[in-house]
């Protein structure tokens, strides 16, 4: 079976999906739509593949999935046409920022048997596999406590921070997502603070840039989340899990790991500049994981509920932040 996509959305996602899509070959990627042509034409040159409209791609017989990597306000209208069109759905996350309208569309996909995985990639790193592996088979104990760091090499334009939902629903969510993946049991509470140390003009803006998360779950597994929007030194992407047998963590990964060592000391060379490189293989995974779970009829995974989930704790940040105080999560 060769599952036949459609991309919406061309911009600098939407050309990671297209790579990951390409490179599978249980795919091919039949077509691509954007609102400005030329960022599509170019996907289309690249791959081979036709531009056609969104109503062209939702109508067409000959496409099978679509990958949607169009702006946020925009994913939850998309998955709900593309389910009652009885196409399968891979959406980059969010599906909204209101809880609401995620759970209004996941109704929708319900109601019409729709197929829909979220575009949570960190779970198909082969390093985060390699951690949760050794947690499911044992090997250090029951979970105890996850610290994950996240870090970005330098802050988005303000303008992309005043659509983007704020910190906690754009940046961290991948990691509310990582740890309920890797404490295997659902947050309980949350505890935020948040504070403007890079740019200014991010909190102008109403967000933040550097904020840290505490959670915890019914039996007292605890979940520490750092955040920023400035590493000088790369793309800093850590965990580490410690349980009642011992310990596993994931460390940075460099494009190139060697060590040099001279009268002057040791050298590395520098980590990943951003996520395109860095989770270059996860992208891969994850598309392989869509194709693999249509062809075999099992459910897909990031789910739609995996999404409501981290948006949840992504707004019991931002109610802990504004109150000062923890918050209950139903």
């Amino acid at each position: 079976m060769t599952v036949r996509f459609g991309l919406l959305g061309a911009g600098r996602i939407g050309k990671v999906h297209a790579r990951a899509v390409t490179g599978n070959p249980g795919a091919v990627l039949v077509a691509v739509a954007d609102a400005f042509p030329a960022a599509a034409e170019a996907i289309a040159a690249q791959y081979g593949c036709a531009v056609r409209t969104i109503e062209g791609i939702e109508a067409a017989d000959d496409i099978d999935a679509v990958v949607i990597c169009t702006p946020t306000d925009t994913h939850a209208d998309l998955i709900e046409r593309f389910s009652r069109a009885g196409k399968a759905i891979f959406c980059e996350k969010p599906i909204d920022l209101d809880v609401s309208r995620v759970r209004a569309c996941l109704r929708v996909v319900e109601e019409t048997g729709g197929k829909l995985m979220v575009g949570f990639n960190r779970r198909f790193d082969p390093h985060f596999m390699a951690v949760h592996q050794a947690i499911e088979a044992g090997r250090i104990g029951d979970v105890e406590m996850v610290t994950i760091t996240s870090r970005d090499p330098g802050a988005p334009p303000v303008d992309y921070i005043k659509r983007s939902g704020g910190i906690f629903r754009d940046m961290t969510i991948h990691d509310f997502d990582m740890a309920r993946f890797l404490l295997g049991e659902e947050p309980v509470s949350v505890t935020a603070t948040a504070a403007v140390l890079v740019d200014k003009a991010i909190g102008e803006a109403g967000d933040y840039d550097s904020v840290s998360v505490i959670m915890q779950t019914a039996s007292g597994k605890q979940a520490i989340i750092s955040n920023s929007r400035r590493a000088t030194y790369g793309y800093d992407q850590r965990i580490e899990v410690h349980g009642s047998k011992g310990m596993v963590a994931a460390e940075n990964q460099r494009p190139v790991s060697i060590e040099i060592a001279t009268g002057d000391g040791y050298t590395r060379p520098p980590l990943h500049d951003f996520f395109m490189t860095r989770y270059t293989e996860a992208y891969a995974n994850e598309i392989a994981s869509f194709i693999a779970s249509l062809e075999q009829g099992t459910p897909l995974s990031p789910s739609g509920a995996d999404g409501l989930a981290a948006l949840a704790l992504a707004d019991a940040a931002v109610k802990s932040v504004q109150e000062k105080r923890l918050i209950d999560v139903g």
